[in-house]
């Protein structure tokens, strides 16, 4: 089966999106570790910090469970979701000459 031009398009458009997801889950793991920090500093009360602990590890769990569930479906249906975007900029492009 002879490869589409587009191939090349799609891979880069998906790495590019993979990347920029696991760059945000990654920002949203120093956010989260640096606010529990300086509340861990400067609270005195162990069961807020059990209580936000608990909490925000909940909150990155499921949002790290999301984007990575995400990322696996747009690996696996990565044609279809990338090729309409490809054939939208390309009429973009077309459009203004």
């Amino acid at each position: 089966m002879q490869q589409k031009p587009s191939d090349a398009r799609v891979k880069r458009m998906f790495a590019r999106d993979r990347v920029w997801a696991f760059a945000a889950v990654f920002a949203l793991w120093c956010v989260y570790a640096f606010a529990f920090w300086q509340l861990y500093v400067s609270q005195n009360e162990p069961g807020v910090l059990w209580a936000l602990g608990i909490g925000g590890s909940l909150v990155l769990l499921f949002n790290t469970a999301s984007i990575i569930a995400m990322i696996l479906h747009y690996a696996q249906d990565k044609d279809h979701i990338y090729r309409l975007d490809i054939y939208y900029l390309d009429e973009m492009k077309r459009a203004k000459g």
